[in-house]
């Protein structure tokens, strides 16, 4: 059996020509152009090229893209000014702080800082915990990715088993809240397996839904499916060759889930979609003046 593909990079698409038109109407009824600033600290190739990606895509879609770049040496104050400058600022409607940030600087201070009514990554402890209660403003754009994929697909999130492994605040806790919501998309009874679970390969077998985001090359084998497991790889890593892979051993599993997600061309080009969703959700609430 031969999995289908859960192809992120054409939704992905669609979704950026359907949020490009609902900005040109945002912007013909308002008068106001959705603005997105990146924070980019430091030199790291990865983090760049990410940062290039949300800038050209918040363009494309007829938003202004503004990247603020700062010396890796830079203070934890001058970046919590700098924050607080774009808090200030009517022209932005969301702020992003590109991860990981200097080991000088406390990652949680800094998202603390950002208005949460500007928070498109929807890190922020309010924007969390309203997630958490079921009254989601802005919901971090990997899970959000993940969810918009499987409602394209028409894959049953609900009574459905989803097993996650990882539970970083970036993916694994928000995606299994997302999960747990009632409505589409949700209601789906769910584990997270993590470094403290006793044989994640046995738990991540009863998944009728598997989420990969451990952060570790290729370690979700075949064995670790259910046939006919919905397997969403969330991982990227570069090889020693070059190439290109995530945390799901791609051709082994590909032959006993009904679906997959590849890498590259999956969940990656989803979260940018998903960015660009939430800065229009952020200046539609700013432009209706509602927190």
């Amino acid at each position: 059996m031969a999995a289908r593909i859960l192809d992120g990079k054409a939704l992905a698409e669609t979704i950026r020509g359907e949020i490009a038109e609902q900005v040109a109407q945002f912007k013909a009824q308002t008068g106001i152009t959705p603005g997105l600033a990146v924070v980019l600290v430091g030199e790291n190739p990865a983090s760049q090229v990410y940062v290039r990606g949300k800038q050209s895509a918040s363009k494309a879609v007829g938003m202004s893209g503004a990247v603020h770049r700062l010396p890796a040496d830079v203070s934890e104050s001058a970046l919590l000014d700098l924050v607080e400058a774009l808090n200030a600022d009517p022209a932005v409607h969301g702020i992003l702080v590109q991860l990981p940030l200097p080991k000088q600087i406390d990652e949680g201070r800094v998202i603390e800082r950002i208005d949460p009514r500007k928070d498109v990554d929807g890190f922020h402890p309010e924007n969390a915990g309203l997630l958490a209660i079921g009254r989601p403003r802005f919901v971090p754009c990997t899970p959000l990715g993940i969810q918009r994929m499987l409602i394209d697909a028409g894959i049953e999130t609900k009574g459905a088993h989803a097993v996650i492994l990882g539970r970083s605040n970036i993916v694994g806790k928000p995606m299994a809240l997302l999960l747990l919501q009632k409505g589409r998309g949700g209601d789906a009874t769910v584990t997270v397996c993590h470094t403290g679970t006793r044989d994640a390969a046995a738990v991540a077998r009863q998944a009728d839904i598997l989420i990969a985001a451990i952060g570790r090359a290729e370690q979700v084998r075949a064995s670790w499916v259910k046939p006919g497991a919905v397997v969403v790889d969330v991982g990227i890593h570069k090889r020693d060759d070059g190439s290109i892979c995530g945390d799901v051993h791609f051709p082994e599993v590909a032959e006993v889930a009904s679906w997959i997600s590849p890498v590259p061309g999956g969940v990656g080009r989803m979260t940018v979609a998903m960015l660009l969703h939430n800065t229009l959700q952020a200046a539609r609430l700013a432009a209706a003046g509602m927190s």
